[in-house]
């Protein structure tokens, strides 16, 4: 793992207080315990004496790390990459805590002589019991103690409880309890909602990006080992294909910062290695798409595209890495902080205009629109809004910990402004491209209707001349629906509130059937001419639903699994190959637009279903953490 940027606010949730995000952390190099809560209250010397006698009798580090949360991570991914960070070995094991969030990991190398069941047996016999009641060096210690026991074949017994703050570090006395809302690192459990169909094969160290390899595979990257069940293979690829789509939104987004700050030319390598992350995983995600598509594969050609999708992804994560401590080096919020929190005041200024005006193009929208022509942005004044207000606590609290000379706070504070600041512009930018896009299509669909009148016409004519003996197949299907969207259309209009994109998409769909039945009637270049005039129109609901999908994972990347991403990149690859085809073959281009909005749209499906089946224990999805560098 490359060195990530300490974050702060990744994602707050209304009604939920503002919480400090956690990238994969360097662990403490004074001892075993990282407390970066406070979580232990003075029992430090309890939870070191336990350690130690783990380590006594085991020979076995138990490494322990409390956090406020795991910055939009699953717990699992969090221990993962904080344990291949810090060089953890076959004897050392991970238990990572993260308090505000009310979750916990652990992560063990797969050669460290534990089995699933005995992980598993202590997470559930030792340190459930003491998070339920908020007893952090009691999950420590009987953590340390049921390591112990399971390898010398006792039962785990839970440690006396000696229940601490509900919510250390938080800035409160009080906070909702572990019992209802824990989250558990096991796949039984399914509160890992989107992630959790791929936690097992993640749960112990080594069995995700580089364990179980070796070097002989696909263009001399890593290949996975035949002995690794399909399944379990599948598994980690998809696991894999998701940690790197967020490693490299992440990166970008930073290099997005520093770009701001420094000049394209000083971050002109980072540029680079980003767009080689984007190549590796973009080729990756469409080996995703083929196995996922209707052909099935025999298994060995599975097995190879799936090691090829490990190795691509490893491949993207092991470049930006190369890069993180370099641009750690240039961005140093610690001693840029003051220049860092000047960038993020005027950005931060100058979206709380444009967010007043996103309220009110959005009540203008729903007056004008069907509901559903602003749909896919109707909260995001309101996001934004709160974002805002989020940074302006985290821009007071960079200036105060600048003027102290406390260059590390300030630091955090930026970061946690800059983060809330850009998911701020996501939004603003979707409501001012949500209107553009409906007032194009609304302009273009009385264009649209008379080119359907045209093509009706001339689709009777054949069907007529069918009559006659001339082969019209199922022309007069066709045409029937083409009537009826046309007619459904010109209705909604007339009623004063539609939607102006579904309508084109509609209208274009049923003239697009109609112009394939009449192809063989016309002259090519007729053809040529009637597949542009339809493209332009492709292109915009293409693009409308692109971005639209594109929008929605970003800011709740932390729920969405990779089926919703693949068909992302999938849409987004089609797309740019419509426009690459637009001047030559406007057919061709025609078919690309058409099959990227469809895929945007199974996209938007999937993680909407994601989403709704991973909520936060506030209630709201998970959002995305901050920092350069690759999965870990």
């Amino acid at each position: 793992m490359g060195a990530a940027l300490l974050a702060l606010g990744g994602c707050a949730v209304a009604g939920a207080s503002a919480a400090r995000a956690e990238d994969p952390v360097s662990l403490s190099e004074q001892g075993q315990v990282t407390d970066r809560v406070g979580a232990l209250g003075g029992r430090e010397a309890a939870v070191a004496a336990a350690l130690d006698r783990l380590y006594e009798r085991r020979r076995i580090q138990l490494f322990v790390a409390y956090v406020r949360d795991f910055s939009g991570r699953s717990p699992q991914g969090w221990a993962d990459a904080t344990a291949q960070r810090n060089g953890l070995g076959r004897d050392d094991l991970l238990l990572a805590v993260a308090t505000g969030d009310r979750r916990y990991g652990y992560s063990a190398d797969t050669d460290s002589g534990f089995t699933e069941d005995q992980l598993a047996e202590v997470a559930r016999e030792a340190v459930e019991p003491a998070l339920r009641a908020h007893d952090w060096a009691g999950a420590a210690i009987g953590a340390a103690d049921g390591y112990d026991a399971v390898l010398a074949g006792r039962p785990v017994t839970a440690p006396p409880l000696t229940p601490g703050p509900a919510d250390p570090g938080g800035g409160s006395g009080s906070a909702p309890g572990w019992a209802g809302d824990l989250v558990l690192p096991v796949v039984a459990v399914g509160a890992a909602g989107a992630l959790a169909a791929y936690a097992y094969s993640r749960r112990r160290r080594g069995a995700g990006r580089d364990g179980g390899r070796t070097t002989t595979g696909w263009g001399g990257q890593p290949e996975t080992a035949t002995a690794v069940p399909l399944l379990q293979l599948d598994a980690r690829a998809r696991a894999l294909l998701v940690e790197t789509d967020d490693a490299v939104r992440t990166s970008a987004e930073e290099l997005g910062f520093a770009a701001a700050e420094f000049g394209d030319e000083a971050v002109a390598p980072f540029t680079r290695a980003v767009e080689f992350a984007e190549g590796e995983l973009t080729a990756a995600f469409r080996l995703r798409q083929q196995l996922d598509d209707a052909y099935p594969e025999d298994d060995a050609a599975r097995r190879r595209m799936l090691d090829e999708i490990v190795a691509r992804c490893s491949e993207a994560n092991r470049r930006l890495d190369a890069e993180a401590a370099d641009f750690d080096r240039l961005r140093d919020l610690g001693r840029n902080a003051p220049r860092a929190l000047a960038a993020a005041q005027e950005r931060a200024r100058d979206l709380a205009g444009r967010t007043a005006t996103a309220a009110a193009t959005l009540t203008a929208l729903r007056g004008r629109y069907a509901d559903s022509a602003s749909a896919p942005v109707a909260g995001h004044a309101e996001r934004a809004a709160d974002r805002l207000a989020f940074a302006g606590e985290q821009l007071d609290g960079a200036r105060a910990a600048v003027g102290a000379g406390e260059t590390g706070r300030a630091a955090v504070h930026v970061r946690a402004a800059e983060g809330a600041v850009d998911q701020a512009a996501i939004s603003v930018d979707a409501v001012e491209r949500r209107a553009q896009e409906l007032a194009e299509a609304a302009g273009k669909l009385p264009g649209a209707l008379a080119e359907t009148d045209a093509d009706l016409a001339d689709a009777r004519g054949l069907l007529a001349a069918a009559a006659a003996g001339t082969p019209a197949g199922d022309l007069g299907g066709r045409i029937a629906r083409a009537e009826a969207v046309a007619a459904a259309v010109r209705q909604e209009v007339a009623a004063g509130r539609y939607d102006p994109l579904d309508a084109l998409r509609r209208v274009e769909e049923a003239d697009g059937a109609l112009d394939e039945a009449l192809a063989g009637a016309r002259e090519q270049e007729s053809g040529r001419r009637r597949a542009a005039a339809l493209l332009d129109r492709a292109l915009l609901t293409a693009r409308s639903a692109v971005g639209a999908a594109a929008d929605y994972v970003t800011t709740a990347r932390g729920a969405v699994g990779s089926e919703a991403r693949t068909r992302l990149a999938e849409a987004r690859r089609h797309l740019e190959r419509a426009q690459a085809l637009a001047e030559p073959d406007p057919p061709a281009a025609l078919a690309e637009a058409q099959r990227a909005d469809g895929l945007a749209r199974q996209a938007q499906e999937l993680a909407e279903r994601d989403v709704g089946e991973y909520r936060d224990p506030y209630g709201g999805p998970a959002g995305p953490g901050g920092g350069w560098g690759g999965t870990g």
